[in-house]
């Protein structure tokens, strides 16, 4: 399944020009074309999905396999101290392009990226309390 309107799609197919890195039946890896470091890596699934409530668990196997081999070679090309490996879902969160895909960030000391900004639970009893709500709403 296929979008034809998805950059990520044409990518895959071999319809737009990437600088891949890695490719199998299930999984294609590219380089970013706005990279945080070099080396930063995009990985999709071939086929169309759109976020991570669509994504199918069955590929799940593939595509963690593919980014922690890609993880591992970022690090030796790059001589990264670190990697993260991000995955944005839905404007809110950052995601631009809607097929789900995973960010491999090469990471060094002090290179200026920020990721987290903490807004801490007003109480334990507030953490208990959205604790117990993500509990229900997994059980509905």
């Amino acid at each position: 399944m296929q979008a034809e309107d998805c950059v990520f799609c044409r990518i895959a197919d071999g319809r737009i020009p990437s600088a891949k890195v890695y490719e199998d039946e299930n999984v294609a890896a590219f380089l970013d074309l706005s990279p945080v470091n070099p080396g930063h890596t995009l990985v999709i699934p071939k086929k169309h999905f759109k976020d991570i409530l669509d994504f199918p668990c069955e590929l799940a196997p593939a595509v963690c396999a593919a980014v922690q081999k890609i993880a591992g070679a970022l690090v030796a090309a790059t001589g990264a101290k670190g990697v993260n490996v991000l995955q944005n879902n839905g404007i809110a969160a950052g995601q631009s392009v809607f097929h789900i895909h995973w960010h491999i960030i090469p990471r060094y000391e002090g290179d200026g990226l920020e990721l987290w900004h903490q807004s801490p639970y007003p109480s334990a009893e507030a953490m208990q309390e959205m604790a117990a709500k993500i509990s229900r709403a997994i059980q509905e």
